[in-house]
């Protein structure tokens, strides 16, 4: 389809076109070839800038040939002035006629080859400046070119939610959830402002081993450096029995303290790391030992009547932030989530 276009083009409309082209790649695989040291694209650039040197001779050939007239027409007529002059018949006097200057009208009707070439070539470029400038000047989803644009909690519309969560009074949502995890801040209390969420994700589920009785919502928002998780359990489970039950946990950097008036409690715990092939094996590796995690869990009313929200960050490295940032974080979240009624 594109030769047969290229075919339907004047001759110097497209010619022109096809040196510009052929130079311009040609010259950039050549480039890429030398910086990569790859010989495959060395060979295509090279076919590049052959096609393109054949154009040239093509249109130097063309140029030359419109500028000097062929002998073709003056020996036809002095083949015919030869062949008329054995003939003895008198010829009839022929009647004198205006002179006409038919070549220099005929020249005056064809086109100009340079302006042809010039405007094919001034089309070409204006065509590669849209295409060059056209993502600069364009607004784009993301707003500026440089910075990507932060990711978003996904929409719950149309979820069912879970039985627990119409059965459990003022029980948040993972979209609900997300939302207040998910601020414009949140980079800065990690410690690094210059960063941008990558992924947010909400979930409305419940917890395990409750056979779907307790809401157990979870928002997750992941950066370069950190990952943040939040969740809200809706049990019975007061602060003070849970840290009686780390006693017989492997929890480390056990610390209980207040946060904005309720029973708190800071400690260490490893995340799990789940590999899963997804090829022809069909069977993935062992369940092992993931990073280190911070977590800070915080009683869901002030007379921690039951229920809790766990704030969590770790990340792939095994770094980890001062407990200031999840106290920070704590102090942004907990606000925003209704008090547990008793």
């Amino acid at each position: 389809m594109l030769g047969f276009l290229l075919r339907l083009l004047p001759f110097w409309v497209r010619e022109p076109l096809l040196i510009v082209v052929g130079s311009v790649f040609g010259v950039r695989i050549m480039y890429l070839a030398v910086v990569e040291r790859a010989w495959v694209p060395a060979v295509i650039g090279a076919a590049f800038l052959v096609f393109t040197a054949v154009r040239v001779h093509t249109v130097v050939r063309a140029l030359r040939a419109r500028r000097t007239p062929g002998p073709t027409a003056a020996t036809d007529a002095a083949v015919a002035d030869a062949a008329a002059q054995p003939q003895p018949q008198p010829q009839p006097q022929p009647q004198p006629q205006a002179p006409q200057s038919r070549a220099p009208a005929a020249a005056e009707k064809e086109p100009n080859a340079w302006g042809q070439a010039l405007a094919a070539v001034a089309v070409f470029a204006a065509l590669a400046a849209a295409v060059w400038l056209g993502p600069r000047l364009m607004p784009s989803d993301s707003g500026d070119g440089a910075t990507p644009r932060a990711a978003s909690c996904p929409s719950g519309k149309g979820e069912e939610l879970p039985s627990a969560y119409r059965q459990t009074s003022r029980a948040v949502t993972g979209e609900e959830l997300c939302r207040v995890l998910g601020r414009a801040d949140l980079a800065r209390l990690l410690g690094t402002p210059a960063e941008t969420a990558t992924t947010m994700s909400g979930s409305s589920g419940t917890a395990p081993l409750t056979d779907g009785k307790v809401a157990q919502p979870e928002a997750q928002v992941q950066f370069d450096t950190y990952t943040v998780n939040v969740s809200a359990t809706y049990n019975e489970l007061t602060m003070a029995q849970y840290v009686k039950l780390m006693e017989f946990g492997d929890e480390t950097d056990v610390q209980t303290l207040s946060v904005l008036g309720r029973p708190a409690v800071l400690f260490s715990d490893h995340t799990m790391k789940i590999e899963i092939d997804l090829g022809s094996g069909g069977s993935g590796g062992p369940v092992e030992q993931g990073p280190l995690a911070r977590t800070l869990s915080v009683a869901l009313d002030g007379k921690d009547a039951g229920g809790s929200c766990d704030i969590t960050v770790w990340s792939t490295s095994g770094t980890l932030p001062d407990d200031s940032a999840l106290l920070g974080i704590a102090e942004k979240v907990l606000p925003a989530l209704p008090e547990r009624t008793v």
